[in-house]
């Protein structure tokens, strides 16, 4: 039998890339070569091709989600000072980094606490987890996507770009409750609650309870009805604390660490108390 004719390199360099096959385009003629001096069959030559192949592009998916996040640098599970915050507990967190369960029931994440808490870190340390995971995670200043929102409605795009937003099963909303209350900026914000509700999970750091919230959503009714679709299917942390800034910058101290807190009906029954006080 003849021997096979010569590889034509530039037309399979065409060929993987007609196919999407960037990776193997770079790297076949180095395994080719390793293939034939180490005497290996067809088929372990085509699965190292094709193992390389989809290790390239996860690595390619995970970067372009990384950009898409928007996530502070520097931000990790490993770099949050869990001492100095003791009432959150590293376990709990770490299965919430997982995301199996709670992200495909769409259930929420809400974060309180005093200014420099640490609410920011955690927030931005779990959604960088959730994206090294396979999940798509959008992470915002709150008065910077309702402003986005805004400009939509005004252009009659609203219920496009709330579509838009459903490809992150995460979205971190920081600064939550420092949205002015303006009924426009109200309603908008209202509307992204509503259409993701439990449907595709949010993440809220908030300074003020819920009993403040009367500052973010002026109508009662609205705060209310807020409040309902966020705490219904939702984990809260309470992080009530001295400023994590400021500790972290300090010695650290060790505590013991306990679960945190779980919405109850009770959230609800502070809400509409606090309403009935003013």
């Amino acid at each position: 039998m003849s021997a096979d004719p010569a590889i034509d390199a530039q037309r399979l360099s065409l060929m993987l890339n007609e196919l999407r096959l960037p990776a193997i385009k770079h790297i076949w003629g180095d395994f080719a070569a390793r293939a034939d001096k180490e005497g290996w069959p067809a088929a372990r030559f085509l699965a190292a091709l094709a193992e390389h192949e989809i290790a390239e592009r996860d690595q390619r998916r995970m970067e372009r989600h990384l950009k898409e996040a928007h996530l502070p640098a520097g931000k990790t599970v490993d770099t949050f000072a869990f001492d100095a915050v003791p009432m959150i507990s590293r376990a709990q967190v770490m299965a919430l980094c997982a995301g199996d369960g709670w992200l495909e029931q769409g259930a929420n994440l809400i974060l309180f606490g005093p200014p420099g808490g640490g609410k920011t870190h955690l927030a931005s340390a779990i959604g960088l987890a959730l994206v090294e995971n396979g999940w798509r995670v959008l992470f915002t200043r709150t008065s910077d996507l309702v402003q986005r929102l805004q400009v939509a409605r005004r252009e009659l795009a609203l219920e496009s770009a709330l579509a838009k937003l459903d490809k992150y099963h995460l979205l971190v909303l920081d600064d939550f409750a420092y949205v002015s209350r303006d009924q426009a900026e109200t309603s908008v914000l209202f509307e992204l609650i509503s259409a993701r509700y439990e449907r595709r999970s949010l993440l809220i750091t908030a300074n003020q309870p819920f009993g403040e919230w009367n500052r973010v959503f002026p109508d009662p009714a609205m705060t209310l009805a807020a409040v309902d679709r966020l705490v219904h299917h939702a984990t809260i942390f309470e992080m009530n604390v001295e400023s994590y800034r400021r500790k972290t910058a300090e010695t650290r101290r060790s505590g013991p660490g306990r679960p945190a807190a779980f919405t109850t009906p009770k959230v609800l029954e502070a809400v509409r108390d606090n309403q009935d006080d003013r």
